[in-house]
C-alpha cells in the first residue's frame, strides 16, 4: 500500500483572524443541550472505535490558561475510562532526556481500540523548546519535517489525529491569570513558567503561525479554536473530535453475537427475535 502523501493543508491559520467576539448561545441550558448532544455522540464513537479496534491521537496546545483542561474534562466526561488515556507532558523526565524528544511519545501511543490525549505533545520542540531556546536552531527547524513524519506513521498505521489549538487574547488570559492567582483552588495552576512564557507572547504566536504553515497536512491538519469563550472552545473542540473520529466510520451498535443470544435462551429463558423481545 503507497504510504500518506505529506500535503500541506491550504488553510492559513492567522490567530489575530479567529473571532473572539460574542457567545454562540444564549444561556447555560443551551450550552448544555449541545454538550449532552456532543458527547452522547462521542461515547457511541468510543465504543465503535473499542469494538473495531481503531486508534485515535487528540493533541491539545495553546496558550496557558486557555482551556484545555476544561476542554478535555468535557471531553472525557462521558466516555469509558478503560478506552482512554490523558498523558499531561511536561519537561521530560530525567529517564527521557539524552533519547530522541519523539522517544517518549511513542511509549505514550493508543493502544488497539483507545484514545491517547495529549495536554501539550511533541510540538513542545517547536514551540516552547525554540523559545525558550531549550532546543537549539538547527534541532527545532528539523523538527517540522520530523514531525509530518512522525504522523505519516501513524496516519499509515490506521491511527486518526486531531490537532486543537486553544488560542485566547493577552487581555483574557490576563484576567484568567489573576483569577487564578486569587482563588486558593486555582492557584496551584500557575507557575512562574506560565508568567515567562507571557513575556514572549509575539514570539509564541510566530512560532504558532510557523508550526501550523508547515504541520498542518491534509491528512493531520491544524484546527484553531477562538477560545475567549470557554462554553463556545468546548463545544467547538468535540464538533471538531467528534466531526473527525466518525469521518467513514459507522458508529451504529454491532450485531448481537448469535452465541449470545443462544446461550440467553438456554441459561435465562430470554429470548429475542432480531432486535424486540419474544
Amino acid at each position: 500500500m503507497s504510504r500518506t502523501e505529506i500535503k500541506p493543508d491550504k488553510s492559513k491559520i492567522r490567530l489575530d483572524k479567529l473571532i473572539q467576539d460574542g457567545d454562540r448561545f444564549a444561556d447555560k441550558s443551551t450550552y448544555e443541550k449541545r454538550l449532552d448532544a456532543l458527547q452522547t455522540e462521542l461515547l457511541h464513537i468510543q465504543q465503535t472505535y473499542w469494538h473495531e479496534k481503531r486508534r485515535a491521537v487528540l493533541v491539545f496546545e495553546g496558550w496557558d490558561a486557555a482551556g484545555k483542561g476544561g476542554a478535555i474534562r468535557r471531553i472525557t466526561e462521558p466516555l469509558d475510562p478503560r478506552g482512554f488515556h490523558v498523558w499531561p507532558i511536561g519537561a521530560p523526565k530525567q529517564e527521557e532526556i539524552g533519547q530522541h524528544y519523539l522517544w517518549r511519545f511513542w511509549q505514550r501511543l493508543p493502544g488497539p481500540g483507545t484514545f491517547a490525549i495529549f495536554d501539550r505533545s511533541w510540538y513542545g520542540r517547536v514551540l516552547v523548546e525554540r523559545i525558550q531556546e531549550f532546543a537549539k536552531p538547527k534541532e527545532w527547524k528539523r523538527a517540522y519535517d520530523e514531525i509530518n513524519e512522525f504522523e505519516r506513521l501513524l496516519v499509515d498505521d490506521g491511527v486518526r489525529i486531531v490537532k486543537l489549538f486553544f488560542h485566547i487574547t493577552q487581555e483574557e488570559q490576563l484576567d484568567r491569570f489573576r483569577e487564578r492567582l486569587t482563588n486558593p483552588y486555582k492557584r496551584w495552576k500557575l507557575t512562574e513558567e506560565d508568567l515567562r512564557n507571557r513575556v514572549h507572547w509575539d514570539d509564541y504566536v510566530g512560532a504558532a503561525e510557523e508550526m501550523f504553515d508547515k504541520t498542518s497536512t491534509v491528512a493531520a491538519p491544524w484546527h484553531a479554536i477562538a477560545a475567549n469563550s470557554k462554553w463556545h472552545a468546548r463545544i467547538a473542540s468535540l464538533e471538531i473530535i467528534t466531526q473527525a473520529l466518525r469521518r467513514d466510520v459507522n458508529i451504529a451498535p454491532p450485531p448481537v453475537d448469535p452465541a449470545v443470544l443462544d446461550a440467553a435462551a438456554e441459561m435465562l429463558g430470554i429470548h429475542f427475535s432480531g432486535r424486540k423481545e419474544a
